[in-house]
């Protein structure tokens, strides 16, 4: 599996993104190796009690492009999990059109740390978040095998 190619292809529609992303409706609109755009409309049906975009849902939207970030630095038999984020909320979210902008700051041989800045409409910067990510070898398919036994 070539996780760049396969990024390019969610971009351009001949692959499904993730179930989260069409959950979400969240695209991928932008790829090249070490760098992810995402984006999505966000609306009062992904509000929170108080009447802004709950914060999870940023949290998906930058892990999202982080997470598509890192793969797109990873060789066919790698792949890798999230062992930290953390996310700052600047201002509230109503409406708008977010651009999730993922990107690394440091790979190694085992994890990569990456971040992510999230704007609105308007490029007012909303939320900025950091990840960690370790890599993991094999492909999905063995992985899958090894967790069902």
């Amino acid at each position: 599996m070539n996780h760049l190619e396969n990024l390019k292809k969610m971009m351009t529609g001949e692959i499904p993104g993730p179930p989260v992303a069409q959950a979400l409706g969240f695209k991928v609109v932008e790829v090249k190796e070490g760098r992810v755009v995402v984006e999505m409309e966000a609306s009062d049906r992904l509000h929170n009690p108080m009447g802004t975009l709950h914060g999870g849902i940023l949290c998906d939207l930058a892990d999202a492009a982080m997470g598509f970030t890192f793969a797109s630095t990873l060789a066919d038999d790698e792949l890798f999990t999230t062992v930290e984020i953390k996310l700052n909320f600047l201002k509230p979210v109503f409406k708008s059109k977010l651009r999730a902008e993922g990107k690394i700051i440091k790979k190694g041989a085992t994890v990569g740390l990456l971040e992510c800045y999230i704007y609105d409409e308007k490029e007012s910067l909303v939320a900025h978040s950091t990840s960690t990510c370790m890599i993991l070898k094999g492909n999905s398919e063995q992985k899958r095998e090894e967790r069902k036994r």
